[in-house]
């Protein structure tokens, strides 16, 4: 599902990136043991072995960019905090809680937009120009996929970089909603307490009582980023390219997820149907690790691009 260049952040000019976790974004990664050789020996076998492979990333390969994700052990942000995401329900009956999700939503926005591709977004990135990556479908909404120049990409959960309005459905880049958001804002200025991973910030109430809102240019509707929200259901005609992508696949790759929410888990069950063989890259358990015999427990940016391509 390729989307129009005009609602795309532009591809980044970037070289082969180190594996090393840089200090400032290790804090976002949970902790991981060494893996043995014979993990990476089975990966690179069953890489090798596919032509179409599939790949499915999630949060954890954004993690090492700096990314904060939900639901790593100790250092998501259900364990961190008692804050949990704004609900789709939420967001579109409640104006207030449009206003507040908003305002957290431009103070942290140049800080969560100045996120870079690591080099597991590379390492995927040169897999599909050496046509050995035939999909790759993301639960990420941070662009990064995008920004390392992946082109055969589904945002299965939409873009933050990109803005709906729900009345009319135009698409606008969010980079220009922030500049009307300052306009309409003129010396309003807020101290954030921490960053969220969907590219908001923690505000207490009282900061975003006078924050204004713009409405759609088009139609004077309601913006909302153009993400699925919790609570709000992946677009019927996506979920159905996606499992047309799946059934041109020979192999099936996880990278950086846990599988915990069905929009991504049902294309593992798929694949298992169809009896395609699955891999597993992540720290920590999945949903799907009963589905696979091939599971590195490991930093996506360690281990994909450890992977040679014949």
């Amino acid at each position: 599902m390729l989307l129009s260049c005009r609602y795309l952040p532009p591809p980044v000019a970037v070289g082969r990136c180190a594996s090393t976790i840089q200090a400032g974004v290790q804090q976002f990664v949970p902790a991981s043991g060494s893996f043995d050789s014979s993990a990476l020996e089975q990966l690179q076998a069953f890489i090798s072995q596919a032509s179409r492979l599939f790949v499915i990333s999630g949060a954890g390969l954004s993690t090492e960019s700096g990314i904060p994700d939900y639901r790593s052990e100790g250092v998501g942000l259900y364990a961190r905090t008692n804050r949990r995401p704004m609900q789709h329900s939420e967001f579109v009956r409640s104006e207030k809680s449009r206003q507040r999700y908003w305002a957290r939503n431009y103070v942290g926005w140049p800080q969560f937009s100045s996120h870079q591709p690591n080099s597991a977004h590379l390492a995927l990135r040169d897999w599909e120009e050496k046509g050995k990556l035939h999909w790759l479908v993301t639960q990420n909404v941070d662009a990064l996929h995008l920004k390392a120049g992946q082109q055969r990409l589904t945002e299965l959960h939409g873009s933050t970089h990109r803005v709906v309005c729900l009345d009319c459905g135009e698409l606008t880049l969010r980079a220009e909603l922030q500049k009307r958001f300052t306009a309409l804002n003129p010396g309003w200025e807020a101290t954030a307490c921490a960053v969220a991973p969907d590219g908001d910030v923690f505000l207490e109430e009282e900061q975003v009582l006078n924050f204004r809102v713009p409405a759609c240019n088009a139609c004077g509707g309601v913006l909302k980023p153009e993400v699925t929200f919790f609570g709000d259901v992946v677009k019927r005609n996506t979920v159905h390219f996606v499992h047309n992508k799946l059934a041109e696949s020979d192999a099936v790759l996880v990278a950086g997820s846990s599988l915990q929410v069905f929009s991504g888990y049902r294309f593992l069950l798929a694949a298992s149907e169809r009896k395609l063989p699955i891999a597993i890259v992540n720290i920590g358990a999945t949903r799907a690790d009963h589905l696979t015999d091939i599971r590195v427990s490991a930093r996506c940016g360690e281990v994909l691009p450890a992977i040679k391509l014949s």
